[in-house]
């Protein structure tokens, strides 16, 4: 047996002013977008918004259902609606944002799911570039500079298309 280290680097914040004018606006974006959340259910309404290579801002938000499954999530309908409008353009940045039932955002940033990771992973592999993601929390934020830094160990077409 060996152990194998996996390394992630996230970088912190303490608040949205230590980012450039364009990350700013996206986290204004995402926290905008998740105020219009449609989340009866479970209260917790989450915002995505993403820069894309040809200078729009995408946002999308996440919609329950009462049969769970058949809801989706913010980050997924932010790049499937920018890749829909937007098809050769790829993204650049993903800002990620949750708000309480108050309408403030929660301290700590929010994290997407795995299967918004996977997306995410795609849509990197899809245009060869990787995605700058934010998670904007009101207490800090956190920043990494590819879904692969929280998506250490992935699955994608070459596991398909070796046949082994």
């Amino acid at each position: 047996m060996r152990e194998v280290p996996v390394r992630s680097i996230v970088l912190e914040y303490d608040s949205a002013s230590e980012l450039g004018k364009d990350e700013q606006e996206l986290i204004r974006r995402a926290a905008e977008s998740a105020r219009l959340a449609y989340a009866p259910y479970s209260g917790f309404r989450v915002g995505a918004a993403v820069l894309l290579n040809n200078g729009q801002i995408i946002a999308g938000n996440n919609q329950e259902n009462a049969a769970y499954p058949s809801g989706n999530c913010a980050e997924r309908i932010a790049l499937f609606y920018a890749n829909s409008l937007y098809p050769g353009s790829a993204p650049q940045v993903l800002a990620i944002t949750a708000i309480n039932s108050e309408g403030e955002k929660y301290d700590h940033p929010v994290y997407p799911c795995g299967a918004c990771r996977q997306v995410i992973l795609e849509s990197e592999i899809r245009f060869s570039v990787v995605h700058r993601l934010i998670f904007a929390g009101r207490g800090k934020i956190q920043v990494v500079n590819s879904v692969k830094d929280i998506l250490p160990l992935f699955f994608d077409r070459n596991l398909l298309l070796s046949g082994k």
